[in-house]
């Protein structure tokens, strides 16, 4: 309670005042204020801050860069969220961890601190456990059998279990498939893993995947990274293609495994209570904003990772294709541990079914 509290006090301080597959996902945040705050360190101030005139501004926090996948999704939103509330209602938005981590923001939203953030799956099955699911190794075979379930039912009954935490779980957005870096050597085969240190999330399935790999998993928070990998602490790192290059790692990385391990959604996320405080077009305008902000965010990620591949290649960086069925062999003991890591196995059958 007391850590609820201080997390509390903080955000209020950077304020500043699941059947089957198919179907589609609907979008389904308020800080009503007469002042516009500025994102400061987050770049132009006017790609960051919604309309200075608008009535409802929503603060969204996110942990990526500006130039990254997470924000250019949350511009689009904010957009159309202006548009379609006549401009009544905009997004705030503060990238590189302005807010705080993913496990600050989610509480800052739960306790309607924070309006809205936008978020990896990371930190969410220390809250709801069976999202922990999505983060087994090889999973989807593919972007469109995700989108298929996590915009069908199965995704649908788990943005539903965030409402225990005082979270209305928006919708599903893209991070990616998650690929290996590192500055020692090329890695090809699961075998070129075996002794190093691999930086994952404070994740028990990742690190147990890792484990399972031959690597030692060594969790750490996004904003610890660089000074590790500087000084040694980890070897290498895994992330999304988008992240890896927005975020520069591919400049203290030198090898990119494409690898594809997990795949890796995002949440957008809202205040139940600032949802809730919606009126019924306002609550129209949010979840038409959303949905197709969603859609242009997953389409901007595949075209940036591509752009990103070759961007990395040309600067000097080695990108190495692997022969994926061997990695998923590698990795399949992870699903003998299912009852060990507390995993739902009816759901991930229901996920497994979906093709």
């Amino acid at each position: 309670m007391k850590k609820r509290v201080i997390a509390a006090l903080v955000a209020v301080t950077l304020a500043g005042t699941l059947t089957a597959c198919g179907g589609g996902g609907a979008g389904a945040s308020n800080e009503t204020g007469t002042a516009k705050t500025t994102a400061a360190g987050s770049g132009s101030e006017d790609t960051m801050l919604g309309s200075e005139s608008a009535a409802v501004h929503l603060k969204a926090g996110t942990t990526t860069a500006p130039e990254g996948h997470y924000v250019k999704g949350l511009q689009e939103m904010q957009k159309l969220l202006e548009e379609y509330s006549h401009g009544e209602m905009t997004i705030d938005i503060y990238p590189n961890s302005q807010l705080g981590n993913e496990r600050d923001m989610m509480e800052n939203v739960g306790m309607g601190v924070q309006e809205m953030c936008l978020i990896s799956t990371g930190p969410i099955p220390n809250f709801v456990p069976d999202f922990a699911v999505l983060d087994l190794p090889y999973l989807f075979e593919d972007a469109r059998q995700a989108y298929k379930v996590l915009d069908g039912e199965v995704g649908a009954s788990l943005l539903e279990e965030l409402e225990g935490q005082g979270i209305k779980g928006v919708g599903f957005w893209e991070n990616g498939f998650r690929e290996v870096t590192n500055d020692k050597k090329e890695i090809v085969a699961p075998e070129d893993l075996k002794g190093m240190k691999i930086r994952t999330m404070e994740n028990n399935v990742h690190m147990a995947t890792y484990k399972e790999l031959g690597a030692t998993a060594t969790p750490m928070a996004w904003s610890e990274i660089f000074t590790a990998l500087q000084q040694g602490t980890v070897d290498g790192q895994e992330n999304p293609i988008a992240i890896i290059e927005s975020a520069k790692v591919y400049e203290v990385q030198k090898y990119v495994s494409m690898i594809d391990l997990f795949y890796s959604p995002c949440v957008l996320m809202i205040a139940q209570s600032t949802y809730d405080s919606f009126t019924d077009a306002q609550k129209e305008a949010f979840d038409k904003a959303a949905e197709e902000a969603k859609t242009y965010q997953r389409e901007y990620s595949a075209g940036y990772t591509d752009e990103a591949v070759q961007k990395m290649k040309d600067a000097g960086v080695t990108v190495t294709d692997v022969d994926k069925a061997q990695w998923k062999e590698a990795a399949a003991g992870v699903y003998d541990e299912l009852d060990t890591l507390g995993l739902n196995k009816e759901l991930v059958e229901k996920i497994q079914a979906c093709k």
